[in-house]
């Protein structure tokens, strides 16, 4: 059996393992050390401690990591940390209003019309949907709203209660 023994990448323009960035999470400037592959999903959960976005399919089929980059929805599995280090990154944990404690109007849209019932999806739910509404290109309309909502899955089934839930926080803002 022949082996071959190949070089170790000590070069000095070799990528290093890690490298520090800074990222600002709901509005605070937070300083990491990650590999440059380190997705913005594992590096929420994993480096800041911010389990509330979900770690579902990693595949970009299910919504359940759904965050907010500069106000629009993104799925967090699909980017890589490095790359949103001049973005403001917005978390399930960071939309109600940490001064009084109250809730985003769909937070609390979402426990008034009972729009979760395992609750797992319910993150990137809400995030989908104030991104969905920053983007101002839904009108009120059932059918509207699901097919913008598609992007996130709901295996509970609790999809008529999440759409009551946006049209409610709709119909507040006219």
């Amino acid at each position: 059996m022949l082996t071959e023994t190949l070089p170790v990448a000590n070069a000095p323009d070799a990528l290093p393992a890690t490298r520090p960035i800074e990222l600002t999470i709901n509005g605070k400037k937070r300083q990491f050390r990650l590999a440059p592959w380190t997705t913005l999903l594992d590096a929420l959960r994993e480096y800041a401690n911010l389990t509330g976005t979900k770690k579902g399919c990693d595949h970009g089929q299910c919504g359940a990591c759904t965050v907010l980059i500069d106000g629009k929805r993104v799925n967090a599995c699909l980017t890589l940390a490095v790359m949103h280090e001049d973005h403001a990154i917005t978390t399930i944990e960071g939309l109600a209003d940490s001064a009084t404690g109250q809730f985003h109007p769909l937070q609390q849209a979402f426990i008034d019309h009972d729009a979760f019932q395992c609750g797992y999806c319910t993150p990137g739910q809400i995030c989908s949907a104030v991104g969905m509404l920053n983007e101002g290109k839904v009108e009120n309309k059932a059918d509207q709203i699901r097919e913008l909502m598609s992007g996130n899955l709901c295996r509970c089934g609790a999809y008529p209660h999440i759409v009551d839930a946006i049209q409610e926080v709709m119909n507040k803002d006219r």
